[in-house]
């Protein structure tokens, strides 16, 4: 007897906010999975934060528990309004459920400490829809780094690539070795670039013109390079705070000299980290924000002979969305949606918090 293929479906909102605080990221997508998954997007939107959302979300850091506790509440508000917003002005109905990273304010894994804001029950009672959420905090509890999460996605969905580049606050990777996936962070991008082209007087570099126009600072780009991060061995991550306590002060050291040079000797920094982690020869899909900078893909193609392909518009702005929303499919089946040859785990595991409305 031939055996009858299952179909599984689903119906979800996926949302990401990152860390370069470009806005939140919503994709509507159906999800399909016989032999494999697949996925159609049905409507995707950027909405942008406000200055007063970019100026708290970027002082967060700063924040003691009391005002870290407020500003969760008050920014699960915001997110459930920006997400009933979209749903109405795409006629999304019957969702079978909101999958939401929440916005990380604090990510230190080797102290145990991750914590994304918005991840609260309230949510799914606000947009009276289940909600799948907090998908860092358990791998974190077992020992791991709590990201990348996107490289089960990557895995999923991409497999005609060797690899997954993503270009947004900060630049990781995902490639499979063996029949292993392995996946981390390398360097910070966005947090970086986005504040230097704000002096600028612009939000972000557009196509890296400015980068382009500058100088590079030989002194700048060797301090940059002995950073003691590039030296770790997988698995590993960062987070806003690393940038603020290793970038920022080198960059003050450096202030200087004009903004375009800092600009252009990041950028080439960039370049160079990313050329150094197993891109050579291989197929990469580039997705993120930074995949628009075309100075930066330049210089990333000059230090590297990989193919770097960077695919249509929708993909390459909210693919991390989109992986989220698989996350929190593969949560509701009670699938593994986090690697321990990815984050450090322990054990392969299911993560995220569900809340009904």
């Amino acid at each position: 007897m031939k055996k009858v293929q299952i179909m599984t479906q689903y119906y979800v909102l996926g949302v990401m906010s990152g860390t370069s605080l470009d806005g939140i990221d919503l994709v509507a997508v159906n999800f399909e999975k016989t032999k494999q998954w697949k996925y159609q997007i049905q409507a995707a939107e950027t909405i942008a934060y406000p200055q007063a959302w970019k100026i708290k979300l970027g002082e967060a850091q700063g924040l003691n528990s009391t005002e870290l506790q407020q500003l969760n509440d008050t920014y699960t508000d915001y997110l459930a309004e920006v997400i009933h917003d979209f749903t109405q002005k795409h006629q999304l109905h019957n969702l079978d459920a909101v999958c939401s990273h929440g916005h990380t304010v604090l990510h230190q894994p080797d102290r145990g400490i991750t914590f994304q804001i918005g991840n609260q029950a309230h949510l799914a009672k606000s947009l009276n829809c289940l909600v799948v959420c907090d998908f860092r905090v358990a791998d974190v509890q077992l020992g791991g780094q709590g990201a990348p999460l996107v490289p089960i996605g990557d895995r999923y969905l991409f497999q005609a690539y060797d690899g997954c580049l993503n270009l947004g606050g900060f630049a990781n990777i995902s490639l499979t070795e063996n029949g292993k996936t392995i996946a981390y962070d390398i360097c910070a991008v966005n947090t970086v670039l986005n504040p230097l082209a704000e002096q600028l007087g612009f939000s972000f570099d557009r196509d890296g013109e400015n980068a382009r126009a500058g100088k590079f600072i030989p002194e700048l780009f060797d301090a940059l390079q002995k950073l003691e991060f590039y030296n770790l061995n997988p698995p590993k991550s960062l987070g806003i705070e690393w940038v603020q306590e290793k970038i920022q002060p080198l960059l003050v050291d450096f202030a200087a000299n004009p903004i375009q040079d800092l600009l252009h000797t990041y950028t080439k920094h960039i370049a160079h980290q990313i050329a150094r982690h197993g891109t050579s020869g291989k197929k990469i899909l580039v997705t993120g924000g930074g995949a628009w900078n075309v100075f930066l893909m330049e210089c990333i193609a000059e230090k590297s002979d990989a193919k770097f392909q960077i695919p249509e518009v929708e993909l390459v702005e909210f693919k991390e969305a989109l992986i989220f929303g698989l996350l929190g499919v593969l949560r509701l089946e009670n699938e593994i949606n986090c690697l321990s040859s990815v984050t450090g785990c322990k054990f392969d595991h299911s993560s995220g918090v569900l809340f009904s409305p």
